[in-house]
């Protein structure tokens, strides 16, 4: 019997037109699919399908077991999620085994933090694996911005909002073009870290880039709370003709 194929399959930044033809093709011919969501949600890699899927397609929804609700460093957090990508590694090279191939939904692009990575090291040697690229949400974010977010020799640096305060502040400070991720609720320390880096006036929030909800606000009149999918922006201003 042959084997079947996982494919890891970048959905882009939110909006179903921007994903790839490849993309588009596998999810509307999959017999299986699986995404991953918090539990008791439909997912956000689910509802940006709505409508592709096959009327007999089986999906696999992935509930994570913790998201913040314990911190990263909690050796709890680690274990659990250890725990639950080998049970979804385990689901689907068991299903790879009986020559089903399998399409798992990866919000933006797998190999761009996203949580298919941690599938695809533990499927490696054990199933072939396929990945299909995706728009980042980066992109979506600095498009949805207008403008572009470097020039010339710019360095563009991609920054977690997780990092301990007195880090944003250097790592703001010291970039020519800046993409700030996983705000959430460290959107009042960002803030803080912005500020005493000098560059507030210059830095916008992009919320729900690519979406019907979309808004691109300046740092400085953003409320006081984000939404889950929120970009910070600092655009570079380097050489140009």
């Amino acid at each position: 019997m042959s084997v079947g194929t996982i494919h890891g399959v970048g959905l882009g930044p939110g909006a179903q037109d921007l994903m790839s033809v490849r993309a588009d093709r596998l999810i509307r011919g999959a017999r299986h699919i699986a995404y991953f969501r918090k539990a008791g949600r439909q997912g956000h890699a689910r509802r940006i399908v709505e409508g592709m899927l096959r009327p007999e397609a089986i999906e696999f929804p992935m509930d994570y077991p913790v998201t913040t609700e314990i911190p990263f460093s909690d050796p709890r957090y680690a274990a659990l999620l250890s725990a639950f990508y080998a049970d979804c590694t385990a689901h689907l090279s068991a299903l790879a085994a009986t020559g089903e191939d399998v399409v798992v939904l990866c919000e933006g692009d797998p190999f761009f933090y996203g949580s298919f990575m941690h599938l695809h090291s533990r499927l490696a040697g054990v199933a072939p694996v396929r990945v299909v690229p995706g728009i980042t949400g980066l992109s979506g974010a600095w498009t949805a911005s207008g403008t572009p977010i470097g020039w010339g020799d710019d360095v563009l640096s991609v920054v977690m909002a997780t990092l301990p305060e007195e880090e944003l502040v250097r790592r703001i400070r010291d970039a020519d073009a800046l993409a700030v991720m996983k705000i959430g609720r460290n959107l009042p320390k960002l803030r803080r870290a912005v500020e005493a880096a000098g560059k507030r006036d210059a830095a916008w929030l992009i919320e729900y880039a690519t979406m019907a909800e979309e808004r691109v606000t300046p740092l400085a009149e953003a409320d006081a709370v984000t939404a889950y999918f929120s970009i910070l922006l600092i655009h570079g201003q380097g050489r140009r003709p």
